[in-house]
């Protein structure tokens, strides 16, 4: 029985609201009127959960850039600098990637008693210090002795006084040390070589390089003296000194202790640097998680709700149901400023408390969060009236959201959790219509229909998903169906998939490893040869199947010689990148680095990462010197792509098909070759070359690129063969596996009565996709159904904030006369982009009629 096993979906932690459109609208408003960069700031984060929450995650990093660029104090730019850190984790090209875990290791445990000889060479030693002094006192007049630990410190009176007023009242006030040359000084919790600190600092404004313990007590005296430049200094040369973990916890207390602020600042840069390991280093968590610690961090002005909230989304990722996590989501609630800071901590206490299974102080957050205005919390109380035996009261709870408000998928989803058989079937079904990204209710019907015996069925409803969104709990569901059949290929097909995603993947809830499973099943499929694997690679790719490409490339990495490994798993990102999985990819780029044949191919690797990152400058100087050493295919095909994205000469497309010609002129595979001449016979195309494009992509489809397919049609069509257009989108679609893009392709060369048809399989295949809601609403709007034109965008808005479906709805609401409409999706839009032209001229235009 698959159903009694199926988990019930999580309560999204998130920041979700029941209208999104409308919480980035009032953002984007108040950000209009904002008067100061502080408040900017502060609403350019809140804007970055509304994104992550909608799983937008470029959105959400714009977000965060935009509320650093704002931040007014270095703790809210450190502290924002860390978090696009922490969601970039991953993606940084580490450029000593051979470096041991053990190496790493030993130099963050380094101790204090390690650590200042190791800073031995940016200070001068104390010999050379004397002859230092002995010049000062040659060269400047000195007409003060402090005697310190028997030694003499020569000084300067009045610039001595001029370190701060208790200095001055001691030598040129009423004190007797005003009236001597020669003054005691040795209980003054300072050093001989401290004190010449303090002078040199006296005559010149700046401390010198002494070595760290110098400078801490010099800094501890000028606390004691309030010398507040000299105190200053103190703490901007001790910042320098903070690199690594067991730098900055050993400067921790010092820095607390003594105000610090720039020496406080360097330390917690360290620590969020290396989130969420640092959060269970004793100091570091007894720093973070604790009254003390959040007292002594406030009195340093390092205290804030981003603070708060970044750790509790490094320690919820960690461990959801940890002390450390409620702790940290405790500070961020008693740190929020607004609303919907409150909101988001508030429910995400409870979604800890719920899973800590406390499920009264779960209800109070989830309501408290409600009463802040985050509707989604009441699925929250839902879930927990739920979770205590009360099954009709979480009914009712569920029932009532969706009768105040405005219905989304999620709300029905959460109602289907308390009821049985149709009317469970029909709530799920609801859902899917209002949000088909939800993968709960396609794993429940496949479920069901596993249940009833109806195996291919239920392979079917959960491969609907699986072609628009690849998760692994729909792949692992995908595998027991398999199982079931005997189909061990498919199984073995599917594991290697998500092996792929995830190296560590457990399945059967964390009690196998699927590895494990793997080896089992090899044993009742056909072991392929090399030449095997890549007459499959060819047919898979070919095909566009990609998660059974992704299979062929896991098996030959099992048996492949190191040195080949480079290269497949260089293919494996390709293919990680096609079905969205960006990080998956950059995984494989690093991977494919480590196993680089030679510096010339790890160059190529290098740049492709940093063009996955968004790097296509220093992607397309990589390409260069990797071209300088060796002529290759990849380098060649890496140049063009970085020059197609970086160039804004118009003789680019020039260079481009240089570049391409090149590659293909160096020896490769034909998947590569057909891809090259793909894109060569899309530059082609692009300056109004029609004829070398088509032969560009007749060559491509003779070694099987099935995409070209694509290009082919689009040259017939410029040529005025409409005809030959439609039937070379056919074979594609033929072709295909993946064929929803091809669907949308073809309508544009179909006759009108099909082209409705085809768009509506686009849908059906992938949900995701814009074209065909935006192409619906345009025809009902010039049929003048203006009700139908708007509904059929708010569909798509609905689960996907798209740029063109929310101007494009802004446009007809300003048609039918609805401004404040118009305003609200003008407003969102440019939430997303702030500079796009058309949707300016929109709400510039709606603005004056409102």
């Amino acid at each position: 029985m698959f159903l009694p096993k199926l988990a019930d979906p999580p309560i999204n932690p998130n920041f979700k609201p029941v209208d999104y459109v409308s919480t980035l609208a009032e953002i984007h408003k108040e950000l209009g009127v904002a008067t100061s960069n502080q408040e900017k700031s502060r609403l350019y984060l809140e804007q970055s959960f509304v994104f992550r929450g909608l799983g937008e995650l470029k959105l959400l990093r714009r977000s965060l850039r935009l509320a650093r660029q704002h931040a007014t104090t270095n703790h809210h730019k450190l502290v924002i600098a860390a978090w696009l850190k922490f969601e970039r984790r991953g993606e940084e090209l580490d450029e000593n990637p051979g470096e041991s875990a053990s190496h790493r290791a030993a130099a963050t445990s380094t101790r204090l008693a390690d650590h200042i000889p190791c800073l031995a060479l940016d200070y001068c030693d104390e010999d050379e210090q004397q002859q230092q002094q002995q010049q000062h006192e040659r060269w400047h007049f000195s007409d003060v002795v402090f005697h310190v630990e028997g030694d003499r410190i020569y000084c300067n009176r009045q610039k001595m006084a001029a370190l701060s007023l208790p200095f001055d009242a001691m030598l040129n006030g009423c004190f007797t040390e005003s009236r001597r040359t020669n003054i005691e000084f040795s209980r003054n919790g300072i050093s001989a070589m401290g004190m010449r600190a303090v002078d040199k600092f006296a005559r010149t404004g700046t401390i010198g390089r002494p070595s760290p313990t110098v400078v801490i007590e010099v800094m501890t005296f000028a606390n004691k003296f309030f010398c507040d430049k000299l105190k200053e200094a103190c703490d901007q040369r001790l910042a320098t000194c903070v690199h690594t973990l067991q730098d900055a916890i050993t400067f921790l207390d010092c820095a607390l202790d003594e105000n610090a602020q720039s020496l406080v600042g360097a330390c917690l840069q360290v620590f969020l640097r290396e989130l969420p390991k640092s959060l269970y280093i004793a100091p570091v968590s007894k720093l973070f998680s604790t009254q003390d610690g959040r007292k002594r961090l406030s009195a340093v002005g390092h205290s804030s709700f981003s603070l708060y909230c970044l750790l509790g989304q490094a320690a919820m990722d960690d461990d959801f149901s940890s002390d450390m996590t409620v702790k940290l989501l405790h500070f961020a609630k008693d740190c929020a400023v607004s609303s919907r800071q409150r909101a988001l901590a508030l429910h995400q206490l409870g979604c800890s408390m719920l899973a800590r299974k406390q499920y009264k102080e779960a209800h109070e957050f989830f309501e408290a969060a409600a009463d802040e205005g985050h509707i989604y919390s009441l699925a929250g109380v839902a879930r927990v009236k739920y979770m205590r035996g009360h099954r009709m009261a979480a009914y009712s709870e569920a029932a009532s959201i969706i009768a105040c408000y405005k219905n989304s998928g999620w709300m029905f989803e959460e109602k289907s959790l308390y009821c049985l058989g149709h009317d469970k079937l029909s709530d799920l079904n609801t859902a899917t219509e209002l949000d088909p990204t939800l993968t709960y209710p396609y794993k429940y019907r496949a479920a069901v229909l596993m249940d009833e015996k109806k195996v291919h069925e239920a392979i079917t409803e959960i491969s609907r998903v699986l072609r628009f969104c690849i998760t692994k709990d729909c792949l692992e569901l995908r595998v027991y169906f398999s199982l079931a059949l005997l189909d061990y290929e498919a199984a073995v097909r599917d594991l290697r998939a998500l092996l792929t995603f995830d190296p560590g993947y457990r399945m059967y809830s964390g009690r196998v490893c699927a590895s494990q499973l793997l080896d089992l099943l090899k044993q009742h499929v056909v072991q392929w040869t090399k030449a095997d694997c890549w007459m499959k690679l060819y047919d898979h790719w070919s095909s566009v199947d990609d998660i059974s490409s992704l299979a062929v490339v896991h098996q030959m990495l099992e048996t492949e010689a190191e040195s080949s490994k480079g290269l497949l798993f260089f293919r494996q990102s390709l293919l990680l990148l096609r079905l969205s999985c960006p990080k998956a990819a950059l995984r494989s780029l690093r991977l494919a680095r480590e196993h680089a044949d030679n510096n010339q191919e790890k160059l190529v690797y290098e740049g492709w990462l940093l063009y996955d990152t968004g790097h296509r400058q220093e992607a397309l100087r990589k390409a260069e010197e990797s071209i300088s050493l060796q002529r290759s295919f990849e380098a060649f095909f890496l140049k063009a792509y970085a020059l197609a994205d970086t160039s804004l000469d118009p003789t680019a497309s020039t260079k481009v098909i240089g570049l391409l010609e090149e590659a293909l002129k160096c020896p490769s595979d034909g998947l590569r070759k057909g891809q090259a001449l793909n894109n060569l016979g899309s530059v082609y195309v692009d300056c109004g070359k029609l004829e070398q494009a088509l032969d560009c992509y007749v060559n491509a489809l003779k070694i099987r690129h099935t995409r070209a397919h694509q290009g082919l049609a689009r040259v017939y069509f410029l040529q005025g063969d409409r005809k030959s257009a439609f039937d070379e989108m056919t074979k594609l679609i033929e072709k295909s596996m993946n064929n929803a893009s091809a669907y949308e392709k073809r309508a544009e060369y179909c006759d009108r009565d099909l082209v409705m048809a085809d768009l509506s399989m686009v849908t059906q295949i992938d949900p995701l996709r814009t074209y065909p809601y935006r192409y619906r609403a345009a025809v009902a709007m010039d049929s003048q159904r203006d009700r139908e034109a708007i509904a059929e965008l708010s569909k798509a808005i609905a689960f996907k904030a798209d740029l063109q479906l929310l101007h494009l709805r802004a446009a007809f609401h300003e048609c039918s006369g609805e401004i404040s409409d118009a305003l609200r999706d003008c407003r969102a839009a440019l939430s997303i982009d702030p500079t796009h032209s058309d949707t300016l001229e929109l709400y510039g235009r709606v603005q004056h009629l409102s």
